[in-house]
This record gives structure tokens, sequence and C-alpha cells, in this order.
């Protein structure tokens, strides 16, 4: 049986994705990306249009020195003007001076848009084409071509954007790229065009846009019509809805339809390579997206959780560790003694369902739950639950007291608020004070502050995310509140809750769970290390065949 073709993957996030709303990547951010995506795997980086901005022009200046293992970086820019001959034009020019080896030229393929938008003629669009894609052949660049709108410029007449794909195709463009540049063709239609316009004899690729959430459906619809070539976002962000999610249609690329797209072993380290992408954006990542996100393979329904248990393939299309990501069993009063089992067992591994310590996190789960705690979406409060009706529980720190104040007008607004802690660590009391732009990160600089010269790991520690809610049946100011805190390093993201009527109070029991948690995450990495386990917990592999019905 025949092998099926390679699919190339280009990601656009420095490009597409940097025009989603709230994106803005500096030089340094850009080359931060490009390094995760290289070290993905990604084939061509698309690394911004060097004629559209200054900081796009200097990145690619910075870039000439990056040594890249996988990944080729592109330049992306338009066709030549019109009345202007290739040599003359300035974007053009800005595309060489990218010095990359591949450059992605888009021009139109829509009557329409050659008509209405850029006020030429259909002939002219054509030499446009030609004449862009021959100059920078002839100068040594690969070229792809991005045919803008094929999809709406091909159900208004087929035999031009045709023409516009043979025009591209004629002068020296390895790869012609569909576009569905707005975002608004169903799957039979891509499927459809895209086999139609295999008579064109050139390798085909796809751009979806996410408008009708239908991105990764209409990539993947084109590949089994003929596509070698995709293109989108690693994380799914971009103008408007977005482009399509590339972290999705890899895995799926891989994992369901048997198309190499990233390499052996490189979907491993997929979701870590969308936190580090988000993270680099400043956005909050979408924990509901396929394979990657932290709700991907979480269970919560009791039943669901113990047949997990007995076999992964129950409930989990694909095994978490395939695509570097992780299973959870989320704690609540429908989970049961199932969910506690099997976070238990990371504590205890002889632990049974009628264990005294089982028994007692039970219990102080569901007395927890009637103040106003949530554990499912605040694992590591749970964990330290946990811990502590094990008797595993040892503080890291303890507390003597903590002050806050505020002043308002304020000169500085990064400075409203002032803080100090006082602590015992290690037998030693420990006072710290710091300012912020308001009490609770003032409270969390004090208390960093204070515990960094005992813990330095805690220097890479920072707060990702602060969220309050109100309890539902508590009145007016007299309110008990819910806190969430997000928190982050290098390597992970965990969430911990604190309540009380005390907004302040539920903020410091969310802080110091936080803290206590990376401290406990930390000395078990370091004894995984030293005792050569640090995969112990991984049995995902030996899953992958069964999951994915091989």
């Amino acid at each position: 049986m025949d092998r099926l073709p390679r699919v190339t993957l280009l990601d656009s996030t420095l490009r597409d994705g940097a025009q989603g709303e709230g994106v803005s990547f500096s030089v340094t951010d850009k080359i931060s990306v490009v390094r995760a995506l290289d070290a993905l795997g990604v084939d061509i980086i698309e690394a911004g249009n060097p004629g559209s901005n200054p900081k796009d022009a200097e990145f690619f200046r910075e870039a000439r020195g990056l040594r890249l293992a996988r990944s080729t970086l592109a330049a992306f820019g338009s066709t030549r003007r019109r009345d202007t001959r290739p040599e003359s034009d300035a974007q053009l020019a800005s595309l060489l001076a990218a010095d990359t080896g591949i450059v992605v030229l888009f021009g139109k393929s829509w009557t329409f848009h050659v008509r209405a938008v850029l006020g030429v003629s259909l002939e002219e669009n054509l030499a446009m084409i030609g004449d862009s894609v021959a100059f920078l052949r002839s100068a040594g660049r690969r070229v792809i071509f991005d045919a803008e709108h094929f999809f709406d410029g091909f159900a208004a007449d087929p035999d031009y954007a045709l023409a516009c794909l043979r025009s591209a195709r004629d002068a020296g463009a390895e790869c012609m790229v569909l576009c569905d540049t707005n975002g608004g063709s169903l799957p039979s239609r891509v499927a459809e065009f895209t086999r139609r316009a295999a008579v064109v004899g050139a390798p085909l690729g796809i751009h979806a846009h996410n408008d009708s959430g239908l991105g990764v459906a209409n990539s993947l619809t084109a590949v089994e019509a003929g596509a070698v070539h995709v293109q989108g976002t690693l994380a799914g962000f971009g103008e408007r809805c977005g482009n399509a999610n590339l972290s999705t249609v890899a895995a799926d690329l891989q994992l369901k339809m048997g198309r190499d797209c990233l390499g052996p072993g490189a979907l491993a380290g997929l979701a870590g390579a969308v936190r580090r992408v988000t993270e680099i954006a400043n956005l909050t990542p979408d924990e509901g997206m396929p394979y990657v996100g932290r709700r991907a393979f979480a269970h919560k329904a009791g039943m669901h959780v113990d047949a997990v248990r007995k076999d992964p393939a129950s409930f989990e299309h694909v095994p978490p560790g395939a695509v570097g990501n992780e299973r959870r069993f989320l704690a609540s009063e429908v989970g049961g003694r199932s969910v506690l089992m099997d976070r238990f067992r990371r504590i205890l591994p002889d632990a049974a369902k009628d264990s005294p310590e089982v028994v007692r996190a039970a219990e102080a789960l569901k007395k927890m739950e009637g103040l106003g705690y949530q554990y499912e979406g605040a694992e590591a409060s749970l964990e330290i639950l946990l811990r502590k009706a094990a008797g595993s529980y040892v503080p890291s720190f303890k507390l003597r007291r903590y002050r806050t104040t505020g002043e308002h007008p304020a000169e500085d607004p990064s400075a409203c608020a002032h803080a100090m802690v006082q602590l015992e660590v290690e037998g030693r009391r420990e006072i710290s004070a710091a300012e912020g732009c308001g009490p609770v990160h003032a409270l969390d600089l004090a208390l960093r502050k204070a515990l960094v010269g005992f813990y330095p790991s805690l220097a890479g520690m920072r707060l990702a995310d602060y969220k309050v809610r109100v309890l539902p049946g508590t009145g007016a100011t007299a309110s008990v509140v819910r806190v969430l805190i997000d928190s982050s390093d290098s390597r992970d993201v965990w969430t911990t809750v604190g309540v009380s009527a005390d907004i302040l109070e539920a903020s410091w029991i969310a802080l110091v769970d936080s803290y206590e948690y990376k401290l406990s995450k930390d000395t078990q990495s370091e004894t995984r290390r030293e005792t050569g386990d640090e995969h112990a917990d991984d049995d995902d592999a030996e899953d992958l065949g069964r999951a994915c019905g091989a």
C-alpha cells in the first residue's frame, strides 16, 4: 500500500495571529515564538510582513542570526502594485530584504476584489501575480502563492480563479494555497473546489479562517481532497474569529488520518508549545481546546471516572500523553470517591475506598464545599486538602500576621497599596513589605520577598490570573466570595481557591495554597530526578494504539 504524502504545516501566529484582537508581539516575543515552533517541528514559520511595519522589518534583521533546527522562516507580502514593475516595487523589495528562503505571496483570485478593491482589470491582476512570483524566483526565493478569497472567487468565476493559480504556477510558485479568507465556506464546498483545483497540476494548500467555526474541519477536508499543505496558527487566535487551530489540525492529521506532519515524537510537545506561545502572546489559554486544553481530558462524573480508571479508552479518544497533556479527575459532589481514589493513590499508593484517610478526605471535601469551596477548577488546592487528610502535609511557612493599606487617589497607580507580612520559616521569623497596584498584588510581592531567600525557585513563579465570584445566597457587601488564583512557572499552570466573607482573607488563602503547591511540586520533581523516575506517571504510550483504534 502506497504511503500517503506528508502534509506540510505553515504557522502564521506571528503574522495572521498578530492581527487578533489584544495580540501584540515585540521583536523579542517573536523570536521566542519562533524558537517554540522550531522545537515543535513546524515546517514553515510565516514570521510577518516586512513591508507593513518597522517592527517586522527589525525582526527579520534580527532573525538572520537564528539557527533553527527544523523550521524555515518565511516573509509574507503582496503582489506588485498596479502599473509598477516588480524591480521598482517597494513591497517586493522588502520581501527580498527580509532574506528568508521562502516568501509567501498573496494575490487576488476573486473578480469582485480585483475590480472593486484593486481597481484593475482581470488581465492586469494575472500579470501582477505572474510578474511578482517570477521576480522573487529569479532572486532565488522559494514562493508559496496564497490565492486570497479563492473559494468565494471560484464560486463566482471558476475559470478566473483557476487562471490565477496557473499564473502563479507558471511563474514558478511551488504551492498554490486556497484561502477561505472570509471563513464562510462549508466543508462540502471546500472539498468540491479543492478537488476541482487539482486540474492546475500543482501542489495545493489550504488557509482557513474560523468565522463559521469550521477552520479545522475545512483544513482536514481540503487534505482529504488532495491538499498537502495546511496553514493556521498554533493556538487558533487571529483576526476576527481566528484561524484554523494548527494544534488540533496536527493532532488530527497524525493520530486520526495517518498523515505525517510534525515528525516522530513531536506531538508529545504539543500542549507545552501551545501554552508557551499563548503565554508569550499574553493571552489566557482556552482550556477547552481539543487535545491541548486542560479540560480536554478532564472527567467529572463518577461513572466516567470509574470507567476511565479501568480502561482509559472508555472515555478518551486518544491518550493524553500522546499530545503532551494529562488526565484530570475533577473532584465535586458528582464525582464520588472514584475521583478521590485516583488523586489519593498519587499520595498513598495503597489507599482503598474505605481507608481512614480517604474517608477523612471525603468528609473534608464535603465540609469545604458546604462553605463555598469548589475544587473542580482548583486542583492545586485539592491536592493540598488531600495531603492534609493523608497526614503528609507539612507547611513550608506559618503566618503570624499580615497587614494591607491603600491610598486614593494615588500618585503612582502601580504602588497604590502596601502590604506587610510576618512569617515563620524554618524556625526563623521573617518580615517583609511590598507595594503593588492593589492589596492582593502587594501581598503576593511581600510573600514572595519573604520566602525567595529560603526557596529560590519561587522567583520563577507568577500570578497569571485572579478571579472573584460572589457566592449565591449571600447579601450585598456582606457577601461571601470565592477567589480563584491561576499561577504559573516555566512548565505548569495551576489554580488555587480561597473562600471568605473577607476578600483579602480569601485571596490570602488562595495565595498560600499556590505557594505551597509550587514548593511541593518542586520537591516531587527533584525526588524523581534523583531516583531517575521522571516519567513515573506517564503510562499513556502503551494506550495509544488501543485508544486510536489501531
